[in-house]
């Protein structure tokens, strides 16, 4: 793919805004954000303290390769804190980034979602390559 296709864009043209990708307080329950996010398709899900701050994100392979390694019942893994289980201070972005180098990060990390951040780590969008590629070829 050439990089003149999309190569005025910043992140804010293409992200996922808000309300419109799956996010979790820092105390909710492990199977809850399952379900939350179960409900949005993407496979990952942000964790966040009351003031909307990233905390962590956790996605579904982080998930697999978790229950694999649990050496506890399952019924008590799910009551856990997602806070315990999510990677904490996961790559993130910003708005104003060029999304050609929001993609590099993502490509060199072999990542699909990349969380949107401002300078203070709130979190206010998702960078997901599905939704990348639907904006800009479809």
């Amino acid at each position: 793919m050439s990089n003149n296709l999309y190569k005025n864009f910043i992140v804010r043209d293409v992200m996922i805004a808000m309300g419109n990708f799956p996010v979790v307080k820092n105390d909710t329950i492990l199977k809850e954000a399952i379900e939350t996010m179960g409900i949005s398709n993407l496979g990952i899900i942000s964790v966040v303290d009351n003031n909307d701050t990233l905390l962590g994100v956790i996605t579904d392979g982080d998930l697999r390769r978790k229950l694999l390694k649990v050496q506890k019942p399952l019924s008590f893994y799910l009551i856990d804190d997602v806070i315990d289980h999510c990677i904490k201070e996961p790559l993130t972005t910003l708005l104003e980034v060029k999304l050609t180098d929001a993609l590099k990060i993502m490509e060199d990390n072999e990542i699909w979602d990349l969380p949107v951040v401002n300078e203070n780590k709130k979190l206010i969008g998702m960078l997901h390559l599905h939704q990348v590629v639907k904006k800009l070829f479809f």
